[in-house]
């Protein structure tokens, strides 16, 4: 076939050369350009090829979630509906609570703000600090992401350090061939929720635009948790050439949120909507600028540079955790008014360029792909807290007299990296990797612990080199056995540097915490009726920090230390299966019903230090999700089925306390429904989350914005409408 095909063709070139020699006199057309469209009939998780974008990913654990193809309620992010096809997904549910997005982990590590995590939004970092600080305040709209990228452990070589891997948002771009397009989705629902998103886009010659702006207000599931938000997004691209393309980006988030405070145990059994603060206020302004241009010099390589400034705050002001959740903000009798509240400010700076390259070059009689880069660092981190604030009742951040701490951090990060795939025959590859860390941490300021004024002077400068290799099988086309390991770290944050105590002491020889992540695999599609991703995983995690009390060998005297303290072990199974049962019986079927199940099951215990044999704290053992969706040419529903194990709230593994962080985590199974309707540049949104009303928490804090048991949402329903002109 393909020598009759090749044939036809130099035939006809032939017969156009000889119609230009000889002059024939019809005239020549122009013909439209055609699109080709492919249809998805395998929904939900997909993977990379080998390399995309100067990024190899051959070897290493992998997922892409087109947004726009899962039913679910993207009016506030559900995150569960939305990434809850991800093996082993934790969900710290709290937005509603005082925190300003859900956070993520997996494999048994820490979720909260998803500081496990390497988080991005187009390649580039929009944590408040890639290391010192790297808590994820602002993630974009769901309305506006077309697909998220997640690549577990393994991402440490090509993007950082982090043990849970990348996370990554890619924005919707600018419509193809068409100069102006304007899409509206207007959506209302439970507890007064009313959301409302706005895109334009479009191109015209070389250049081309994409923007959106949401606004976002809700009463919220309890009392005292209002929150109204505004997320706004621009791009503006210039091509001049087919191998060239500039372009900025700008992303902003501007909200206040009303923080309802935590619960004890017996409060949360009593009702999960009960409020134990009025007065606690929460505003987390956030900016980032990105300009980048990248380059094809050939069709063999690739060449970009991104560089992204990050100026963002977040200040709070509330009844703090003194006293615990049962210490209630009422007005006191004796004064007539409420105590003082505490006010806090934090504000972050940081800039990171990175450059990236790739080359795809002949080794033998096979190709080999080269891609590396090194990345630039710098943030600053101004914490101001413990300010005496006024007795009243709105957001004011004016305070009485000094701050209780004023701290200035800095974070310098150079990090040199390079992979290469090694092709050995047509179906095995082999990618070893590396990237050198350089990193220098700063801590400046004042801290009033104990009536006693601390002042921290810390200059740490370290360097990590980190090693990692990725292999690959493809018994077919369509599926291959996967395997990595890869070293990663986690440094010493901003708040391990600060004075905890007049009696209290940070090692001087205090490390960062390392380890290991390593996948074994095998993943691949079957036909267009089977999606399937199966494995295992081993994590070591070492010097993980905390506190320990000790004795003074000269005076006798007890002290409290901060120091490295344990290490702990993370395996398991991970499994991704999907199965569209018409598309099997008839390939061509128009209609779809699929059944899918995301599994794992995760062993994260701690193996040395006073809590040896322990769960790590958060670390539920089971997390299984289970959905059925049918769909046609119009209509699309998704019933989603989803079971997080029990927890614990800290290592000592205890089921009650006193303190409001420790303590237990009980199992729960939440049930979601969502459907959608599409006609023509229409489309009708419904659902209801949480349908049997299940009253269930997913985290125990010990500060903000609690303390206490943060509850998740109750059941609630929406309706949604969209048009696209």
């Amino acid at each position: 076939m393909h020598k009759i095909v090749t044939a036809l063709f130099a035939t006809l070139c032939f017969r156009a050369v000889i119609a230009q020699q000889v002059k024939i006199s019809d005239s020549a057309k122009i013909l439209k350009e055609v699109i080709l469209t492919g249809y998805k009939t395998v929904n939900g998780v997909g993977h990379f090829l080998e390399s995309k974008d100067g990024i190899i990913y051959a070897g290493k654990k992998n997922e892409v979630i087109l947004v726009d193809s899962l039913d679910a309620n993207k009016a506030i992010n559900n995150t569960r509906q939305i990434l809850g096809r991800i093996p082993g997904l934790n969900i710290v549910e709290t937005e509603s609570g005082g925190f300003t997005a859900n956070g993520i982990a997996t494999r048994g590590l820490n979720p909260i703000q998803s500081i496990e995590m390497n988080t991005r939004q187009n390649g580039y970092n929009i944590s408040a600090d890639i290391f010192g600080y790297n808590e994820a305040y602002y993630i974009p709209p769901m309305e506006g992401v077309s697909r998220i990228e997640m690549v577990r452990g393994a991402s440490s070589l090509q993007f950082g350090s982090q043990f849970g891997g990348l996370v990554n948002y890619v924005t919707k771009d600018a419509p193809v061939n068409k100069p102006f397009e304007f899409t509206t989705s207007q959506t209302v629902g439970s507890f007064g929720l009313f959301n409302s998103f706005n895109s334009i886009g479009g191109n015209y010659k070389k250049f081309s635009y994409y923007g959106f702006l949401q606004y976002r207000y809700i009463d919220g599931y309890r009392p005292n948790s209002r929150q109204w938000q505004l997320s706004g997004f621009g791009k503006f691209q210039y091509k001049p050439s087919s191998k060239t393309n500039v372009g900025v980006e700008y992303s902003a988030l501007r909200n206040k949120i009303k923080m309802p405070g935590g619960l004890t145990d017996s409060m949360f059994e009593a009702s999960p909507k009960a409020s134990t603060r009025a007065r606690n206020w929460l505003k987390s302004p956030w900016n980032v600028v990105t300009a980048y241009a990248n380059f094809t010099p050939s069709v063999n390589t690739t060449i970009s540079i991104k560089t992204t400034y990050l100026f963002s705050n977040r200040s709070l002001v509330w009844r703090n955790e003194d006293g615990g959740p049962q210490a209630f903000d009422e007005i006191d009798p004796a004064t007539g008014t409420y105590v003082p509240r505490e006010v806090g400010r934090e504000d972050m700076h940081n800039s990171t360029t990175e450059l990236r390259f790739s080359n795809s070059y002949s080794l033998g009689k096979q190709k080999s792909t080269i891609a590396g880069g090194i990345r630039y660092s710098y943030a600053r981190f101004k914490r101001q807290g413990g300010g005496e604030g006024t007795t009243n009742s709105d957001f004011d951040l004016s305070i009485t007299g000094n701050w209780g701490y004023d701290l200035d951090f800095t974070t310098t990060n150079i990090a040199p990296f390079v992979e290469n795939i090694f092709r050995i025959g047509d179906k095995f590859t082999i990618t070893p990797g590396f990237r050198f860390e350089y990193l220098k941490s700063t801590a400046k300021g004042y801290k009033i612990v104990d009536n006693a004024k601390q002042t921290p002077d810390e200059n740490r400068t370290r360097t990590f080199p980190l090693f990692g290799t990725g292999l690959e099988f493809k018994p077919t086309h369509n599926t291959s056995i996967y395997g990595n390991f890869s070293q990663a770290y986690r440094p010493i944050d901003y708040s391990q540097l600060e004075p905890f105590g007049i009696t209290s002491r940070i090692d001087p020889n205090l490390k960062d915490a390392y380890g290991f992540n390593t996948d074994l695999g095998y993943r691949g599609t079957i036909k267009n009726f089977l999606n399937f991703d199966i494995g295992g995983f081993y994590m070591a995690y070492n010097n993980r920090i905390g506190v320990l009390v000790q004795t003074d060998t000269v005076t006798g005297n007890d002290y409290s230390i901060r120091k490295n303290i344990a290490n702990s072990i993370h395996w398991g199974i991970e499994s991704y299966i999907e199965f569209n049962l018409l598309k099997y019986l008839n390939a061509k079927s128009k209609y779809g019903l699929s059944v899918f199940n995301s599994f794992a099951w995760i062993n994260a215990q701690y193996t040395t230090g006073e809590f040896k044999g322990n769960r790590v704290e958060a670390a539920a053992k089971t997390i299984n999700r289970v959905g059925l969706i049918f769909s046609d040419k119009y209509f699309s529903t998704t019933f989603q089925v989803n079971y997080v194990g029990d927890a614990y709230g800290d290592a000592s593994n205890i089921k009650t306390s006193q303190d409001p962080i420790a303590g237990y985590i009980p199992a729960y199974t939440v049930l979601d429904l969502s459907a959608t309707y599409k006609y023509k540049n229409y489309a009708l949104k419904i659902g209801s989350n949480n349908l049997t009303d299940k009253a269930y928490f997913t985290r125990r804090t010990d500060e903000y914005p609690g303390p206490g048991i943060i509850p998740s949402i109750g059941r609630s329903v929406y309706l949604g409408i969209s048009a696209k002109f």
